[in-house]
């Protein structure tokens, strides 16, 4: 049965001036903020805990080979599409959060199509062609977030957008350890289980809450009236940004897949140490991400970012070349101000970009970790087999460089257009 909409109550909090409210203030009076916080917060719990697991589910409980189980990460490039079609749709529309349920519904149906597949080819292709469409789902909560503080304009509004990021990254926090744990006492599938219960219950903190449809996109359009969103030009200012945030977020999977190997088998840390190494980084970035707004409003957000990318550069080459604890740690402290910078800001430049149609970008932008992952195993495997550990990180030290050249230049041309 379908339960009736409702739409979401006038808050007075929020019709006040809000030069005094916090974001963390204006964020819990809102149901629309405080759900979408919630719900993106169980969306990367689940997600986290399947992700560092799959590829032992195919090979354990498939039987896949370890070339066949790396090149299931590949399926990632279908999301961009489903991105794509989901926030055209989304912004022809203007119903965020019907889309974000039925997005929500599909990764459920992924999730446990994928616990309970039977043949190896089955996770392969459910990834593929429904995957895509789970995924969606965030960027539309993203979508509805922005169409509500375009609608409540006030100095804080860029907190909330990072207050409900933080809540992302908290998810990828708690995740793994919770997915491991499960896994360890039941088992992978009872784990890929709990991810798609997860995925859908990203649904409850929202409730039957339901949100006007968003503004035109332009003159004389109305929603679902036929308009046919942004022309390619006007969306090349997005699609660069998203590329060089492509570049950065790259070196992610190298490091994720070839740190732990590094400080296991050459350097034989500990448990402890290694485990300590990995973990700096999202305490890091959850500290930095408040600070990043306030910061990005003395310096520019472009600004900061390319300074971000910078860091990244310094990360990778302190993986690279220091070769003992104090500098991976260094180098963890670097990467946690990266992902400090560009996990608050990335969503909303990529939003401002094309105001026209935010769930677009917010959808284009949101499925450019998908990419990143691709060209970063692709880039990953290549590198290790051919200049081994650790110089493979200068691989994504150089991305990283590139990526700050790109954004120098997008900064110079945002300063001339002020």
């Amino acid at each position: 049965m379908v339960l009736p909409e409702q739409v979401e109550p006038a808050d007075p909090a929020l019709d006040k001036p809000t030069a005094h409210a916090s974001a963390l203030r204006l964020t819990l009076a809102s149901p629309l903020y405080r759900g979408a916080t919630l719900a993106v917060f169980l969306s990367a719990l689940g997600f986290s805990a399947a992700a560092p697991q799959i590829a032992t589910f195919l090979v354990n409980d498939l039987h896949a080979s370890l070339t066949a189980a790396g090149l299931f990460y590949l399926t990632n490039l279908a999301a961009p599409v489903a991105g794509f079609l989901v926030g055209r749709r989304s912004d022809r529309t203007g119903r965020r959060l019907g889309l974000f349920r039925v997005c929500a519904a599909a990764g459920f149906v992924g999730w446990i199509g994928i616990a309970y597949s039977t043949e190896l080819w089955m996770p392969y292709v459910i990834s593929a062609v429904v995957g895509g469409f789970g995924g969606a789902a965030t960027s539309q909560l993203f979508a509805a977030v922005h169409d509500e503080l375009k609608a409540h304009p006030g100095p804080n509004n860029d907190g909330v957008v990072a207050v409900v990021r933080m809540a992302l990254t908290g998810g990828w926090v708690v995740g793994p350890v919770a997915g491991s744990f499960l896994a360890a006492q039941t088992s992978l599938r009872t784990m890929l289980v709990a991810t798609a219960v997860c995925t859908l219950a990203q649904i409850v903190p929202l409730g039957a809450l339901r949100t006007a449809p968003a503004a035109p996109a332009g003159p004389g359009d109305a929603p679902g009236a036929g308009h046919r969103g942004p022309g390619l030009r006007a969306m090349l200012p997005l699609l660069a940004f998203t590329g060089l945030y492509v570049l950065v977020y790259a070196g992610e999977p190298v490091k994720y897949a070839y740190l732990p190997l590094y400080m296991n088998d050459q350097l034989h840390f500990p448990a402890g140490l290694s485990g300590a190494v990995i973990g700096i980084q999202p305490l890091v970035e959850i500290v930095l991400m408040p600070v990043a707004v306030v910061v990005a409003r003395r310096t520019g957000m472009m600004e900061l970012m390319v300074l971000g990318a910078g860091f990244g550069v310094a990360a990778n080459v302190c993986f690279a070349v220091t070769g003992n604890a104090a500098g991976l740690f260094a180098g963890q402290i670097l990467m946690g101000c990266v992902w400090g910078v560009f996990a608050t800001l990335g969503i909303i430049v990529a939003q401002r970009l094309l105001p026209t149609a935010v769930a677009t970008a917010s959808a284009i932008f949101m499925s450019s970790t998908a990419l990143a992952s691709a060209l970063g195993g692709a880039a990953g495997g290549t590198g290790a087999a051919a200049i081994g550990l650790p110089r493979v990180f200068l691989i994504p030290a150089a991305l990283a460089l590139l990526a700050v050249a790109g954004l120098a230049v997008m900064a110079r041309s945002t300063d001339r257009h002020r």
